[in-house]
């Protein structure tokens, strides 16, 4: 119990430390950090300067990750962020040299920017943790998680991510603007991204795999289960739907509302868990059937509250 406590205690210091540095967005910050104890990877898109790099960062120094960040660009090729096989005279042979992915935390910045062949780079470390080269397997460290960015699809020079990449994404969130109050607050103090880079961890890598263990247990009912499942059927049959969630979404719904559970101090989910964090986690996994670039997202969120009984019928 005393363990238990202190766990939690420090999760809570992890939650003020980047609220501090993510001025009047609570709710963001504490759905980013839900997706990393779901052992997930998160997609932040907004426009630039809004804070998702910021954001990243402090993530990376409250869970005390080792983290390396790769600024995506159009001419970027997969063995800049897998690594290469290098000849070596000394040895006679090739040997392989590491690329960025190998760390605990990689900031994929911008990663629309980059071509799409480019991206696919990261899609076996994302679902296996490890990656192939030439024949070779190469394992990940543990944990590994893919914070990555995103400019909106309507800026110059960007590539969709395919649904295929974004399914890797246990979560997308967006920033958005922050209120007058808060602006005025960030501009009189020059911002913090600075402030950042200076947070100390709250916790440990074992501690945080204690942490996602207890998340683990968090008792989710029959009765709550029939609910996401309901969810998950109203996507595929409703009108207005190009097409429904998967079951991995829907078992990425139950992870995440475990954390968000355990977050609010229950060992068990209730509906409310569910649908905070349903926006994040299914948003990126349909599309309105006369929108295909996926702008109504959050419509069809708000469609699926309205229309999905709790208790069903």
């Amino acid at each position: 119990m005393v363990v238990a406590e202190k766990l939690r205690m420090n999760v809570e210091q992890a939650l003020a430390s980047l609220s501090s540095v993510l001025l009047g967005k609570e709710r963001q910050v504490r759905l980013a950090l839900t997706c990393l104890l779901a052992e997930g990877h998160l997609l932040i898109e907004d426009l630039p300067g809004m804070g998702k790099t910021t954001l990243a960062h402090a993530l990376a120094r409250v869970l005390g990750l080792e983290d390396k960040r790769v600024q995506f660009t159009s001419d970027m090729l997969p063995a800049d962020i897998i690594g290469v096989s290098i000849f070596e005279p000394q040895e006679s042979g090739f040997r392989f040299h590491q690329g960025p992915v190998f760390t605990q935390l990689l900031l994929a910045d911008e990663i629309n920017r980059a071509t799409p062949k480019t991206q696919s780079a990261l899609l076996e470390a994302m679902e296996e943790g490890q990656v192939s080269v030439e024949g070779e397997r190469y394992p990940l460290p543990v944990p590994f998680f893919v914070i990555a960015t995103q400019n909106p699809s309507s800026q110059f020079g960007t590539f969709p991510l395919p649904e295929s990449q974004l399914d890797r994404f246990l979560m997308r969130i967006t920033l958005g603007y922050p209120t007058a109050d808060v602006e005025l607050q960030l501009l009189a103090g020059g911002g913090t991204r600075q402030q950042a880079y200076r947070l100390e961890p709250c916790l440990t890598s074992e501690q945080l795999k204690q942490v996602q263990a207890a998340c683990r247990q968090v008792h989710a009912s029959a009765s709550l289960i029939a609910y996401v499942q309901r969810l998950l059927q109203h996507t595929r049959e409703a009108e207005g739907f190009s097409y429904g969630v998967s079951p991995r979404g829907g078992l990425a719904l139950l992870r995440c509302a475990r954390c968000w559970a355990w977050l609010s101090g229950r060992d068990h989910v209730v509906p409310e868990d569910v649908q905070a964090v349903l926006g994040a986690v299914v948003g990126h996994r349909i599309r309105s059937a006369s929108d295909l670039a996926g702008h109504e997202s959050d419509r069809l969120v708000a469609q699926l509250l309205a229309e999905v009984d709790v208790i069903g019928q």
